[in-house]
């Protein structure tokens, strides 16, 4: 049953990947349109990194990933390079969690 379940969801996907380039082929975009799909993947890593950042096992919560987010937040508007905002954000989470908040 398992399978069948697993088997039937993959061809759905494949469908449904299929089916925009194939009717669309060819054809462009409305400028509105293209300038709305140009935005969808840093708002779907924003609603990612959100999640992320405040759902636990228990529902959600306030611990030291919401410090390390902000503290990388700070370091991308000062226009720190890439690795040092990762770095700062890790940092930053991993000196609350040895302080004891979450």
């Amino acid at each position: 049953m398992i399978v069948v379940a697993v088997l039937v969801l993959a061809v759905g996907t494949w469908t449904m990947k299929a089916f925009g380039p194939m009717v669309s082929a060819g054809r462009e975009l409305p400028p509105t349109l293209q300038r709305l799909t140009d935005l969808v993947p840093a708002a779907m890593l924003a609603a990612l990194v959100a999640t992320q950042t405040v759902v636990s096992d228990t529902g959600l919560g306030v611990d030291a990933r919401v410090g390390g987010v902000a503290a990388a937040a700070v370091a991308v508007a000062l226009r720190a390079p890439f690795a040092a905002v990762v770095v700062i954000g890790a940092g930053v989470a991993a000196s609350l969690r040895a302080l004891g908040w979450g």
